[in-house]
């Protein structure tokens, strides 16, 4: 068996270099991951691509739901352009229509126009037809998908996972993310089937929020606190993997 790829997923240039540094094949560039990712501005982008493994970004003008205005459309594809000046390595992106079903003509629309390599991210979990969205996928033009499985967490999504691997039989990889973690990684890529895997390995920061600072007060951070890519989950995460790969093979 080959060695599964580990994508991890940062929203800051300090994390994005924690992962590469720890085992990451792969960064999946974000702005606040704590709305689910959004695009990242064009300064952290041209940082990012002096990052010494491949860097895909976000291109997500919004929080919320996937379904996206036209003004949103012309906006996803300048970021698409500037993903490319940057000279970052793809695009992870999605849209799904008012039916439910993956927005073909706006995704293949933005695919043509456009060289970088494409991941289709987890707007595939929110479609109708889950099978036939695989199907599209690969239609569009995706080298890869990124899912649970229709599930809150991957662990629990493996009966799609594993349904997807089929539909897709080596067209285009399928990742699994969502609560991916050292803990599941094995069951996931067993039961799952997944060629790679996908995780945010983050905690805590250190310098927890202080409820006395004018930080928090204000509510420029959350009272939780921040999260940040952990070295220690990713090089976990990266060890389990190695494992069950050198066992399967």
């Amino acid at each position: 068996m080959t060695r599964p790829p580990l994508e991890v997923c940062v929203d800051t240039l300090e994390g994005a270099w924690i992962a590469a540094e720890n085992g990451a094949d792969r960064i999946e560039l974000c702005a606040a991951l704590s709305e689910g990712g959004l695009t990242p501005s064009a300064g952290v982008m041209v940082a990012a691509a002096k990052l010494p493994v491949p860097v895909f970004a976000m291109v997500r003008p919004r929080r919320g739901g996937f379904a996206y205005s036209d003004l949103e459309k012309t906006a996803m594809l300048r970021d698409i352009e500037a993903v490319e000046r940057a000279g970052l390595a793809g695009i992870v992106l999605g849209a799904v229509n008012d039916q439910r079903d993956l927005d073909i003509d706006f995704l293949s629309a933005a695919l043509t126009g456009t060289d970088l390599p494409a991941t289709l991210h987890r707007a595939i979990d929110t479609v109708r037809d889950y099978g036939r969205a695989v199907e599209d996928a690969i239609e569009i033009g995706f080298e890869r998908i990124l899912t649970s499985g229709q599930a809150d967490k991957a662990e629990f999504g493996m009966e799609r996972l594993a349904q997807a691997v089929t539909i897709a039989a080596g067209r285009l990889s399928v990742m699994a993310g969502s609560g991916v973690n050292a803990s599941n990684a094995k069951r996931i890529l067993k039961h799952g089937g997944v060629g790679e895997l996908h995780a945010s390995c983050s905690a805590p920061r250190r310098d927890h929020a202080d409820p006395k600072t004018a930080e928090t007060r204000l509510g420029f951070v959350a009272a939780s606190g921040l999260r940040d890519t952990d070295a220690n989950l990713v090089q976990s995460l990266r060890h389990v993997m190695d494992l069950y790969a050198e066992a399967a093979a």
